[in-house]
């Protein structure tokens, strides 16, 4: 099926059962079919047919969900936006997918001009009073482009990556089949759209009929209070969010009884943050989940038993990802290229596994042939302990900070461009919720603060550094090459010193 079928075969079945909660706002399956319909045909308005790609300059509000819909209604590609990144960011997004139009709410009216005048992309509203052109029959193949989600990129710019209806079609049997929830249940929309597993929190609800409950800002912040006040029954998340409620102090035992799922991925899952969570949520089944986007949402997973004694015990303190889908086929892969058993590269096939990137220069080393078949190189090593496989980092520079994947090497791109720094560095420091970025450069001394404005005017704001330190030179090692190890000894030693020289 197609991404808008799996959402019309539960407008069918249940017409009048809640489709999604936005704040105060609750509509059912009709209700959010009949706001598509209209939307879909504003989006059509402005060329006369179906556009190629629909931006969303929208976030946690129905413009945002009924523009996700009209858009896959009309055989649109969607290109997730946000309000919040630099416009010069937004407009990188809107020329890589070929985004034609832009739906907008309020928070992304503020800056839709700009954006507009900088790419061509018509705004549309929600409560738009111009006409509606005609909307095309829904129908989308299923080699069609579901939607395009935007990665950082090694060379400085956005890497795209096209999600076909195939892929996520593979994606959602295989959820809908493990998670049995349908009308009643209620899930938690915690991601922002532009993050991928938005797509399992919209789509295996309104697969199913479920409920979607979208957390308002301040709700985002007590997350027992959101759970507790809004009757979730599947919640999914990033688990940083399990700190953020330790440190205020609300995972007491039985927090949470209402909890049918809690589902974690993005980032590593401690096993101490896991049996805070299980002991709040002790009626709950928890599941730690993996997959980069190229591999569409998540590609593996490790059910967690009910009795914490039974956990397993692992090298690194984090929770097993567990083993592939059953649907996907996977090898590890050694650094020279060979095939190994238990530690390596891990690489996938399947199909839920995309076909390349929107530029197709992007490919160039992702790929790995092995007996015929093309595999995805994911670029994280994993080792298979006590029969499961455990995530043991990135095998590049990439880091995962609170879900969102990060290429140091596009905010060292951002720094170079400026015309008093000549090299620069930018290092992932700490481990788990204390990660953060500090940036190491060469140059002018004394410009640290136009530096991390200059990220900030170009980067989303989990990629901008903490701290930009001035070193007279980089330290190499043997080979010539940048020593980061003696980079990072640097920033530990001298953080006092150069946070008053920035």
């Amino acid at each position: 099926m197609s991404l808008y079928q799996w959402f019309q075969r539960s407008v069918t079945r249940s017409p009048e059962e809640t489709a999604l909660e936005v704040g105060a706002a609750a509509v059912t399956y009709r209700q959010l079919d009949e706001i598509v319909a209209h939307l879909a045909g504003r989006l059509c308005h402005p060329t006369g047919r179906r556009p190629a790609a629909v931006g969303l300059l929208a976030a946690r509000s129905l413009p945002a969900y009924a523009g996700y819909l009209a858009a896959l209604r009309v055989g649109a590609v969607v290109v997730p936006l946000n309000p919040t990144f630099p416009t010069s960011r937004n407009v990188q997004l809107c020329r890589g997918g070929g985004v034609e139009v832009v739906v907008v709410d309020e928070a992304g009216a503020t800056v839709s001009a700009d954006l507009s005048a900088r790419t061509g992309a018509v705004p549309v509203r929600l409560d738009d009073s111009r006409d509606a052109a005609p909307v095309p029959p829904i129908g989308s193949g299923p080699d069609d482009v579901a939607y395009t989600l935007f990665t950082s990129g090694s060379t400085g710019r956005p890497k795209g990556v096209p999600i076909r209806h195939r892929n996520v079609d593979a994606y959602l049997a295989y959820c809908l089949d493990r998670y049995p929830i349908g009308p009643g249940d209620r899930l938690s929309q915690n991601f922002d759209l532009t993050f991928d597993p938005s797509v399992f929190d919209m789509f295996v609800a309104w697969g199913s009929g479920a409920t979607l409950v979208v957390p308002q800002p301040d709700e985002v912040l007590t997350p027992v209070r959101f759970v507790n006040e809004r009757g979730i029954t599947g919640w999914f998340s990033v688990p940083s969010v399990v700190s953020l409620a330790r440190r205020m102090r609300m995972l007491s035992p039985g927090a949470m009884p209402g909890l049918r799922y809690s589902l974690f991925a993005g980032e590593p899952l401690t096993c101490e943050q896991a049996r805070a969570w299980a002991e709040a949520a002790p009626n709950s089944v928890l599941e730690n989940l993996y997959g980069p986007t190229e591999l569409t949402v998540t590609c593996t997973g490790h059910r967690l038993p009910a009795d914490v004694a039974d956990w397993p015990v692992t090298s690194n303190g984090t929770v097993p990802i567990g083993e592939v889908h059953p649907h996907l086929d996977a090898i590890l892969r050694s650094e020279t290229g060979a095939i190994v058993g238990d530690d390596g590269e891990l690489c996938v096939r399947g199909p839920q596994c995309f076909t390349g990137y929107v530029d197709p220069d992007d490919d160039t080393g992702r790929f790995v042939e092995h007996d015929g078949q093309r595999y995805y190189r994911t670029g994280d090593r994993v080792r298979r302990e006590d029969g499961v496989l455990v995530h043991h980092g990135r095998l590049d520079d990439q880091v995962k900070m609170h879900g969102y994947r990060i290429e140091l090497g596009e905010i060292e791109m951002v720094l170079r461009g400026h015309p008093n720094v000549q090299d620069a560095v930018v290092l992932a420091l700490g481990s788990g919720e204390r990660t953060c970025l500090e940036a190491v450069y060469t140059g002018t001394g004394g410009i640290g603060e136009e530096l991390r404005q200059r990220c900030a005017d170009r980067l989303p704001g989990y990629m901008v550094p903490s701290r930009i330190h001035h070193v007279p030179a980089l330290p190499t090692n043997a080979n010539g090459k940048t020593d980061r190890r003696r980079i990072a000894a640097l920033v530990d030693t001298a953080a006092g010193e150069t946070r008053g020289a920035l």
